[in-house]
């Protein structure tokens, strides 16, 4: 059996010399994937992006984004996606991207009557 010491207020820690001193392969919390957080409020419908934490696994990911941005009981639903699945528009492309086509007139409902009984439209 190995010695123990509590010192540093940790509990008993092994010490002797079975205990393996070299540094592994483990990995650090750098090398953790990033995930984007998504919350539902309970008053909201959808959900809206809050931020984003590095987690070892989806599981982990959920449990810290909930401790992490549901602190004070304001969610009722958590979406973790991993950063590197998401795929994304360019800001460059914004204007051909989003500029509605000209040609296509009829997306458009400007050459429609609205009848007078009809109030909110």
């Amino acid at each position: 059996m190995s010695d123990l010491t509590a010192e540093g207020g940790h509990g008993a820690v092994p010490t002797g010399p079975e205990v393996p001193v070299e540094p592994g392969a483990a990995t650090t919390r750098r090398d953790w994937p990033l995930y984007e957080v998504f919350v539902r409020g309970k008053r909201g419908l959808n959900h809206v992006h809050v931020g984003s934490l590095h987690a070892p696994d989806e599981e982990m990911a959920v449990h810290a984004a909930r401790d992490l941005y549901t602190r004070r009981n304001e969610g009722v639903s958590i979406w973790v996606v991993r950063a590197a699945d998401i795929t994304a528009s360019s800001p460059d492309e914004k204007d051909p991207m989003f500029t509605p086509s000209g040609d296509k007139v009829y997306r458009h409902p400007t050459f429609y009557e609205i009848p007078e009984n009809v109030p909110h439209m």
